[in-house]
């Protein structure tokens, strides 16, 4: 974000050694109560007004909730406010579906957060925990879409999926859906599929990109999800290509690459995350 030209005021949730991809991990997990002292010190300096908020991985439910207060608090202040919310609950590993965080976290989620959201990225895992409903068809994402419009957010993107993609199993799938409502009280759907080319590993962090990159372009981009999600997508193809061959590198011939040569290569996509070349094509659905 801040390449791209954001100003960042940045609260970690969880103050880790490192990323949880690792087999260990020590540090602390912000609690409520941290969280709203730091927010006091941003209010009692004038500076908590914010143009978007963004919020990522979270472990603790009242961390949540307080996340909550301060998002409609800072509505209050600026009613352009976007709140963008990638709800990190979980994945599927070979097509089971498990959580990686507390499981009172769903109804936070679903019941407080998405609410006040206005742009969500779930995968198709959480998207299926949020609704309660599973998704086996494009037309079965697209309902839950909708009904995760209906409890709030104008703008949904399904990050990635198990659907079979029409260009075939080595691609993957990612659904987007932007809901607008006109002066005159009609709304109108734009909807867009994402086929990018499947990498072979395990990265950590890509989430936490995706809705990074999505904010950023869809700022740039306000009525046109197409082209922000294939700026977005686009930028994170080229990551991840730079991060697997390094990693097949640093690795050597026929051996696996670890957690760390994993690691996002973030500072040498610099160029690419500024002006990503699109090299993935969105479809209208």
């Amino acid at each position: 974000l801040q390449v791209l030209g954001f100003e960042v005021d940045t609260v970690n949730s969880v103050q880790f050694s490192n990323h949880t991809g690792y087999a260990h991990w020590k540090g602390q997990v912000l609690n409520s109560d941290e969280l709203h002292e730091l927010y006091e010190g941003l209010k009692l300096n004038k500076v908590n007004r914010y143009d978007y908020v963004l919020t990522g991985y979270t472990r603790d439910t009242s961390f949540l909730a307080m996340v909550v207060d301060i998002v409609q608090e800072l509505k209050q202040q600026n009613p352009n406010l976007v709140y963008v919310c990638d709800p990190v609950m979980g994945d599927k590993w070979n097509g089971e579906g498990s959580m990686y965080v507390p499981k009172d976290l769903l109804p936070v989620y679903r019941d407080k957060v998405v609410p006040v959201a206005d742009i969500i990225t779930p995968n198709q895992f959480e998207a299926e925990l949020l609704t309660g409903r599973k998704i086996y068809t494009e037309k079965d994402a697209l309902e839950v879409m909708d009904m995760l419009h209906a409890m709030g957010p104008e703008t949904v993107v399904i990050t990635s999926s198990d659907l079979q993609a029409p260009l075939g199993n080595d691609y993957l799938i990612a659904l987007g859906s932007h809901r607008k409502t006109k002066a005159d009280g009609t709304r109108i759907t734009q909807r867009i599929r994402v086929e990018s080319p499947k990498v072979d590993a395990v990265f950590v962090g890509t989430g936490d990109l995706f809705a990074a990159m999505l904010l950023a372009w869809t700022h740039k981009h306000p009525n046109n999800l197409k082209v922000a999600c294939e700026k977005t997508v686009s930028a994170m193809q080229h990551v991840l290509q730079r991060t697997i061959k390094s990693a097949k590198v640093q690795a050597g011939e026929g051996n696996k690459p670890n957690s760390a040569q994993l690691e996002l290569r973030m500072v040498q996509s610099k160029k690419d995350i500024e002006n990503p070349e699109i090299i993935v094509k969105a479809t209208v659905l």
